[in-house]
Order: C-alpha cells, then sequence, then structure tokens
C-alpha cells in the first residue's frame, strides 16, 4: 500500500510539473505613461507576440505603463519586468552607467531599433535670429520647458544642451511640464520655448503651429552640431520636416532623430527573445496599422544606433535576415558567464 501510494503522489506530481512547464512564460514589458506613443506600441507588441507564440512556443508577453525610460531602467535592474522601451540615448546610458543612470547595467541588451524619436525643440520666432539650435544660447531669463520633472525628455535635452555647450542652467528659467501642458503654456505667452522629442508628427506642435503660424519656430540643427551630439554617443542622425508636416509649415526643418529601443534582461532565455524578435519584424505590416509611429520602423535598419550589445537571441534572428552586426554589438557568449547561463531554456 506504501508503495502505491508513493506511485500516486509521483505521479500527481509528475503531472503538476508538466502543467507548469506546459504553461506559457509570462514576460512583462514596461513602457510609459499612457497618453505618450510607448504605450499603445508596446501593447501591439505585446499583443502580437502573444497570439503568435503562447500556444506555439509557450512564451506571453504584457505591457504594462510607467513613468518612462528612466523608470524602466530601474524596473529591468529589479527584475520587475524582462523588457522595455527606452529612449536610445538611455540604452548607452544604461550600459556604460552615465547620465542619469549611475551605474553600468551589465544585464541590459538590446533586441532592436523601433521608430524614430524626433527631437523638437521650439522658440519663439522672435527670439530665433538663425534659426538654429545656437539660439538658445542668447536666452537671457526666459522662461523654457525642458521636459516633465525626471522624463527621458528632461534628461535627453539636458544632455543635447551640455553637449552643444548652452549655458542652461544660468540662461534659462527652467519649467517643468508634460507636452499638453507645454503646448498651452507657449500659446499663451507663459514660456518662449519648448523641447519635446517624439515620433512625428506630435499632436501638441501640430495645435501649437495651426494657433501660431509663423510666431513660433522649431530650431534647424548644423552639421557642427550634429556631429558634436555623436561624438560620445553615436544615436542621431539627420530628420527633415518637409513643408505641410506642420499647419502653416512654408520651408523644410532640418532636425535630427534617434531611434527608440526595445532593451531585455541578459538572462532571459535566448530562445524566447529569438522568437519575441522574429515575431516583430514578420508581424510588421500589422504592427504599422495599428500605430502610425511605427512606419518608420525598417529591419535593415533594427541594429543602428543601439547602446547596448544585442541579446543572444536577436543577434541570431539578425544573423539568419543577413544583417551586418557591428562589433560592438556583440558579445562573446564564451567569455561571459551571464550571458552563457541565460543562453540555456
Amino acid at each position: 500500500m506504501i508503495k502505491i501510494a508513493l506511485s500516486i503522489i509521483l505521479i500527481i506530481l509528475l503531472s503538476a510539473c508538466s502543467d507548469e512547464l506546459s504553461r506559457p512564460r509570462p514576460y512583462v514589458l514596461t513602457t510609459a505613461t499612457t497618453g505618450g506613443t510607448y504605450y499603445p506600441v508596446g501593447v501591439a507588441i505585446a499583443t502580437i507576440a502573444h497570439s503568435q507564440l503562447s500556444q506555439t512556443k509557450g512564451i506571453s508577453l504584457t505591457a504594462i505603463s510607467s513613468a518612462g525610460s528612466l523608470e524602466n531602467v530601474k524596473l529591468l535592474r529589479d527584475h520587475q519586468a524582462q523588457f522595455a522601451i527606452l529612449q536610445g540615448p538611455f540604452g548607452a546610458w544604461s550600459w556604460s552607467g552615465e547620465g542619469p543612470v549611475s551605474k553600468p547595467q551589465t544585464h541590459l541588451r538590446s533586441v532592436g531599433a523601433l521608430w524614430e524619436n524626433v527631437e523638437h525643440f521650439v522658440l519663439l520666432t522672435r527670439l530665433a535670429k538663425t534659426g538654429t539650435m545656437m539660439d538658445l544660447s542668447d536666452l537671457d531669463g526666459e522662461r523654457f520647458v525642458i521636459g516633465g520633472r525626471n522624463s527621458g525628455a528632461e534628461k535627453t535635452g539636458r544632455f543635447i544642451l551640455e553637449t552643444l555647450g548652452i549655458d542652461y542652467e544660468e540662461k534659462f528659467k527652467l519649467a517643468y511640464l508634460g507636452y499638453g501642458a507645454s503646448a498651452g503654456a507657449f500659446q499663451d505667452g507663459n514660456i518662449v520655448g519648448m523641447n519635446m522629442p517624439a515620433g512625428a508628427p506630435v499632436s501638441s506642435i501640430t495645435q501649437t503651429y495651426a494657433r501660431m503660424g509663423d510666431r513660433m519656430t522649431i530650431l534647424n540643427w548644423t552639421q557642427e552640431s550634429l556631429d558634436k551630439l555623436n561624438a560620445r554617443y553615436p544615436l542621431w542622425d539627420w530628420y527633415e520636416f518637409p513643408p505641410n508636416t506642420y499647419p502653416n509649415q512654408k520651408e523644410t526643418i532640418h532636425t535630427i532623430a534617434s531611434p527608440n529601443v526595445l532593451v531585455t534582461r541578459v538572462d532571459v532565455p535566448e530562445e524566447a527573445v529569438y522568437e519575441i524578435t522574429k515575431v516583430i519584424w514578420e508581424n510588421l505590416a500589422t504592427l504599422q496599422e495599428i500605430h502610425g509611429a511605427t512606419k518608420s520602423m525598417r529591419l535593415e535598419i533594427a541594429v543602428k544606433a543601439l547602446g547596448a550589445p544585442l541579446h543572444a537571441g536577436a543577434l541570431r534572428y539578425y544573423r539568419e535576415m543577413g544583417l551586418e552586426i557591428p562589433d560592438r554589438l556583440i558579445i562573446n557568449q564564451l567569455s561571459d558567464p551571464t550571458a552563457r547561463a541565460a543562453s540555456r531554456p
């Protein structure tokens, strides 16, 4: 009787383990606030991945909202999320432990570049003498919104101004507002300028252009300024707004953009990251139908301007697709015990 009882218990335990192993592995993708682009795109990615992989590969992905890039870095660090969408500079800062990220996040790995984050530095036209970024050097005690407090816009805005040698702490009266509130304050004359990095066109700027017309200017970039910005992190490239991208915009605007990036933890199994990477790019047309910001996504630039090395699963997929991978994005699995352990299921 004892042997029979032990056999029954063993069968129950094995059955429970089998059921547990067959359940989809739940992964969390952290995005940003529900009013921005990160959250709806993240939900779209998670929905596509779940629908295609939960039954066939046992992989489940769920998107959650957050305060944005800086909080996402912390959520990954604390194992509260396994995937995250970050502004491109945050990927580089996280890997090297610079900027607003105090310590290197060696557990971080890139999955791929997503849509472009376009720099919109806006100034009243009466203050835009040359129409370029360096006009910001001439502000004297004027009120300027650098972004919401502790937001990605604030952190990247500070980095850009510091890199260009603009003494904004001394010259500006800094204000901290979200995009909608910034647009309202600009239209009401309470601020003279604002920083709005986002996928173009930005609805808040569209509304402001419609009301203010040529009384506002989106500042142009010069090659000299772009070269300065890319000297430490080669993340930005040219981005043009043809006339009429925004209401009442009569001339082409030459600004710059860097990619938003999808990142993960190194300890997520290689096969899971491979399948999620694959399902994103194989369903790109569907993703682009869901959200217009993703129309700038292209497989051929999926490894461009990434700040952290690629996860082994993403690296395998891109190699299968014939992409040329920069050496800086490759970590030798044999010499990296953390990555080596993570590559096992």
